[in-house]
């Protein structure tokens, strides 16, 4: 794939984020296509010299210009369909996590053995000693790699929306509604993500970041 093509993308750490890039590429081939042709055209039409008084209709350029639009749709409607089947699917999770939204920290509840909940706030900058300014978290949310898991997302008072691009996901934190969606990581590593809903004066101020791990050391961190 050019590398040109994946100008201010971040590289995929989710299936669900490849199948993205791919549609973003695939797209991109068919904008780049239309703007060509009709620029071209644009181009034929002012140096045209030749103009004909008595065309009043031309059947055939009528219906092509109806036929390809609609063709060219449907190949861009397919993928999009496929996509959206894909993120919307829920496979048997291995690990369920919940993630709360507040002004202007994250909750993170781990719920299956046994119940347990940290908070996760924006460390400040005279205390932040690593290179992530206005990134990273007094506790990381963790998730092991390869392993189906199941995020429920929800807020105690506005809405919120918990989004990390590089895993291709961004769901809405809404109070008194429960919204689920399937993550799967494919590779370890520490992912870094914002609230994408205006939420208040600190909107800014509420970062998320997911480390991701081995399954075993990730049992060893649920235990203590």
């Amino acid at each position: 794939m050019s590398s040109w093509m994946k100008i201010n993308l971040i590289n995929s750490a989710s299936p669900i984020m490849e199948q993205l890039i791919m549609f973003h590429d695939h797209t991109m081939m068919i904008i780049i296509s239309i703007l060509s042709i009709t620029m071209f055209m644009m181009k034929s039409i002012i140096n045209n010299k030749f103009i004909t008084r008595t065309m009043l209709e031309n059947q055939i350029l009528e219906t092509l210009w109806t036929i390809l639009p609609t063709i060219t749709l449907i190949f861009i409607a397919l993928p999009s369909i496929k996509i959206l089947y894909i993120m919307e699917e829920i496979i048997n999770p291995s690990i369920t996590i919940k993630a709360i939204g507040h002004q202007w920290y994250w909750t993170y509840e781990y719920s299956d053995k046994k119940k347990m909940e940290i908070e996760s706030y924006m460390i400040n900058k005279t205390n932040n000693k690593s290179n992530f300014r206005l990134l990273d978290v007094s506790n990381r949310m963790i998730m092991p790699y390869l392993t189906q898991t199941r995020m429920i997302i929800s807020s105690t008072d506005v809405i919120h929306s918990w989004s990390i691009q590089p895993i291709g996901i961004k769901m809405d934190a809404i109070p008194g509604r429960l919204n689920q969606s399937s993550i799967m990581m494919k590779k370890p590593g520490m992912f870094f993500g914002q609230c994408s809903e205006i939420c208040g004066m600190n909107h800014s101020f509420m970062p998320i970041s997911l480390e991701s791990i081995n399954l075993k050391e990730f049992m060893k961190w649920i235990k203590n």
